[in-house]
């Protein structure tokens, strides 16, 4: 038997997730730490690869897709050899800088293989806040998406620091998918989704299929440790990410980007990772919700 067939055979046995299989545009994230080697810090080419070719059949198949990407601090350092765990915002910042470019040039030479035009978008939070530059920005990335491209999006931390803050992109995904009025959003982290605690620490945590709407005791399950010494976001700016993009009319998806594969699997309707599910709110303010955030962490 063929070992892929193997280890998912088992999710033959549940019945689809039918509404995944209508979704038509989609905003997939990836961390640091599904991007790079753990030991060396460098880029893991083969997942890029994968990754890359995952998101060009998504656009096969007549529907749209965003990446939002993390990663270029982390190229950087490895580009100047920074090992120093503590090194200052400017330090990272001009690590951003170096490593954005090279990046980017590693995505477009795999999205070239595959005859897909990408295009980077860098945003900050201002580009956010400010009506002008939100729209501006909403209608770039809907144009692109038009035109058929595959806009990879990362935020701008030569210039901001609110990557930091919020947690490996988990927050500007949910904002990218608000902003594009994408219908699902998938979360790729180290962790198969959500589970009732911390699973690298309890072992009697049970792991959460489905969520139906995000209460209180949903968002108290967030934890601020990863278990990555790549990525920076915990499961709480998960959380965070689906209360902003399931208010926003998507569904949510968190799930183990150890096989880049997986989205495929997931877009198939298979039960792979957790599936938040959307309610809409028809008075959706998307400074709003991000200003509650920002008074929750503090």
């Amino acid at each position: 038997m063929d070992i892929e067939h193997e280890i998912y055979d088992h999710e033959l046995d549940l019945p689809l997730r039918k509404e995944i299989l209508t979704k038509q545009r989609i905003v997939v994230k990836i961390g640091s730490s599904s991007l790079m080697h753990p030991e060396t810090g460098r880029l893991d080419l083969n997942r890029m690869e994968v990754l890359v070719r995952e998101l060009c059949n998504i656009r096969n198949s007549g529907k749209e897709v965003v990446l939002v990407t993390s990663g270029a601090i982390g190229v950087g350092k490895n580009a100047v050899h920074v090992a120093n765990p503590n090194e200052s915002i400017e330090l990272k910042q001009a690590c951003a800088a170096i490593g954005q470019s090279r990046l980017m040039m590693v995505y477009q030479k795999i999205f070239s293989e595959y005859n897909q035009v990408a295009a980077q978008v860098l945003m900050t939070k201002d580009v956010v806040t400010n009506p002008v530059s939100r729209r501006n920005a909403k209608n770039t990335l809907s144009t692109l998406l038009e035109l058929g491209v595959i806009p990879v999006v990362n935020e701008n931390d030569t210039i901001s620091t609110f990557e930091i803050k919020f947690g490996d992109n988990d927050t500007l995904s949910a904002i990218v998918a608000s902003l594009i009025q994408a219908d699902l959003l998938i979360l790729l982290s180290d962790i198969d989704g959500l589970y009732t605690d911390n699973p690298r620490t309890n072992p009697n945590a049970e792991f959460i299929d489905t969520v139906d709407s995000i209460t209180d005791d949903i968002m108290h399950m967030g934890t601020g440790d990863t278990g990555s010494k790549v990525g920076t976001g915990g499961m709480n700016t998960k959380l965070l990410a689906a209360k902003i993009a399931t208010t926003a009319g998507a569904d949510m998806i968190i799930a183990n980007g150890s096989d880049i594969r997986i989205i495929h699997r997931i877009m198939d309707g298979r039960h792979f990772g957790t599936h938040f599910k959307q309610h809409r709110d028809e008075n959706f303010n998307l400074i709003r919700i991000m200003e509650e955030i920002e008074g929750e962490q503090h």
